[in-house]
């Protein structure tokens, strides 16, 4: 198999972009400069691959050929749009990697983006809810935020009151976010902020406070994959050590929502292709929408054993300096969450680490780094490792 590498990228600011008006706007935004950053021409361009939930948060569906309005290079080239919930992003990166495996060209441009802050909160909420099973949890109040407050609750109640850790993970994240350009919340909450009720950080579900639940943005990011002979010939190349996706049943009736099991196999898995143990890796990026599912994912990576995530959080291992930094980005916590672009961002970020391009974000050690982006509460579940291509 003809594996891929990571050749060049983009990524936008997330928040509230008043300067790109719509979901063109944001595309266009970030392909020629992830193209631009590749060294190559849009005409070299093979196959383009578009990661955009969406689900009624823009009028404007079937984005594949947008990118072409600006880069008429990509005009006649095959371009598809892909969608797998909040790991949309991932899915498109590896679409984008299969059909550089299946040798069906050289270069691959993959685009993540998501225009969300148009939209009232309620009605976003009622779109995010789609990555839920609504048959089953579509009254659930507070939207996907009550679906992870459930969450919150159960394992609350089965572990113990966890709301030191939760407060934890959301401080840390909230000071990694001021060393990254890119986040929609570059501010430093503290503890203190983040573990108390106040009128500025209300409770939203169940013990799940604002604090806790990640941001409503705009955003895109854009990479630009290559099969690994041309890589070598790139002026930097991160390759695939391992990219693993396994999906669970949609509804959490179904499983114990207190164990992501299907996120924990993929995690197994995709460490057993790469022949690593979590302690090999220098950092991760993981999928934290809320708190909890941070916890879960420490557990479901190994870090931990069930029910006791928080250890991760309180004896500091995940901080910057500690056993495995996590999400150093600010993760989808402090820099935001545009649904179909977080897992390119996650996959962008990772790469700047690994060439030493991460700017204030830096790690001193940044050699593996892993990615864990989820669809839904750990339904759709994508593991990458990546690291720097030898030549």
């Amino acid at each position: 198999m003809t594996e891929a590498a990571i050749v060049g990228w983009a990524h936008s600011p997330f928040g509230k972009l008043h300067d790109d008006p719509d979901i063109e706007s944001l595309i266009e935004r970030v392909a020629a400069a992830a193209i631009v950053d590749a060294g190559i021409d849009p005409e070299d361009i093979d196959g383009v691959h578009i990661g955009v939930f969406n689900a009624g948060f823009s009028r404007q569906d079937f984005p594949s050929s947008l990118p072409m309005h600006s880069l008429p290079g990509l005009r006649f080239k095959p371009a598809v749009r892909i969608e797998n919930a909040c790991a949309t992003g991932a899915a498109a990166v590896y679409a984008a990697r299969d059909f550089i495996a299946a040798g069906r060209g050289r270069f691959a441009l993959v685009i993540g983006a998501e225009k969300m802050t148009h939209v009232s909160s309620q009605q976003a909420g009622d779109v995010l809810l789609s990555a839920s099973y609504r048959k089953e949890e579509g009254d659930i109040p507070a939207g996907f935020a009550g679906v992870f407050g459930r969450i919150a609750e159960t394992y609350f109640q089965k572990y113990g009151d966890q709301s030191d850790a939760l407060a934890t993970i959301a401080a840390k994240n909230h000071r990694n976010g001021v060393d990254n350009p890119y986040a929609q919340m570059r501010k430093d909450l503290g503890f203190d902020f983040c573990r108390n009720e106040s009128e500025k950080n209300p409770f939203v579900a169940g013990p799940l406070k604002r604090t806790d639940c990640s941001l409503i943005s705009d955003g895109a990011a854009a990479l630009v994959l290559a099969d690994e002979e041309t890589a070598k010939l790139m002026k930097k190349a991160i390759r695939f050590r391992a990219a693993v996706h396994l999906n669970d049943y949609l509804p959490l009736s179904r499983r114990d929502p207190t164990c992501f099991e299907a996120g924990a196999q993929t995690w197994a898995k995709a460490l057993e292709i790469a022949n690593l143990k979590l302690d090999d890796l220098s950092f991760v990026e993981t999928h934290d929408c809320f708190t909890i599912a941070e916890l879960l994912e420490y557990e479901a990576m190994g870090l931990t054993p069930q029910g006791q995530g928080a250890r991760a959080a309180l004896e500091g291992w995940t901080q910057p300096d500690g056993r495995l930094p996590v999400n150093r980005s600010g993760g989808l916590k402090a820099k935001g969450h545009p649904v179909g672009a977080t897992g390119v961002s996650m996959h962008v970020l990772t790469a700047m680490q690994l060439t030493g391009e991460a700017g204030d974000m830096q790690l001193p050690k940044a050699d593996i780094g892993g990615i864990f982006n989820m669809g839904g509460a750990a339904v759709a579940n994508y593991v990458s490792i990546l690291e720097p291509l030898k030549a």
